[in-house]
């Protein structure tokens, strides 16, 4: 899914779609992350039984985890330093070792300041279709005209 460079904000209409990004979180990454974030462990992300006692069905991804991968859909498709807001509502625990897909839909495009901004909407399901976090998010795009 990877591009050489992002689109230019002409190219881009109302309901186009960005994506799909497909993940499997495995086990040592939520622990590789949880380190590198600090996080102690054992925690909900990370061992089954604290998860449990959280009352969780199993382990699940960190909330900021999940954030960074949406977050790539959009960098990978816009840009490293494209992304300008990314706002999301938790549906449910988001799996390890299960199929992710990401994908957004552009749902308004606008001219701000100076920037070329699009909007969109953007989601992370199952395999079933499972709705886990939903959200919005907010893209800058350079201009055909420089």
């Amino acid at each position: 899914m990877t591009q050489d460079a992002p689109p230019f904000f002409e190219d881009v209409d109302l309901g186009d779609e960005i994506g799909p990004l497909q993940k499997i979180v495995s086990d040592p990454e939520v622990v590789n992350f949880c380190e590198q974030w600090g996080n102690p462990m054992p925690n909900r992300f990370t061992d089954a039984a604290t998860a449990e006692r959280a009352r969780l069905p199993h382990p699940i991804l960190p909330g900021v985890m999940s954030m960074a991968l949406m977050a790539q859909l959009l960098t990978q498709w816009a840009g490293p330093a494209a992304l300008r807001d990314l706002d999301v509502v938790f549906r449910q625990p988001v799996p390890h070792n299960k199929p992710l897909n990401i994908s957004a839909t552009v749902t308004d495009t606008r001219q701000e300041a100076g920037e070329n901004l699009v909007e969109c909407d953007i989601l992370m399901t199952g395999e079933a279709g499972e709705r886990y976090v939903g959200g919005t998010a907010l893209v800058s795009l350079p201009s055909k005209s420089g």
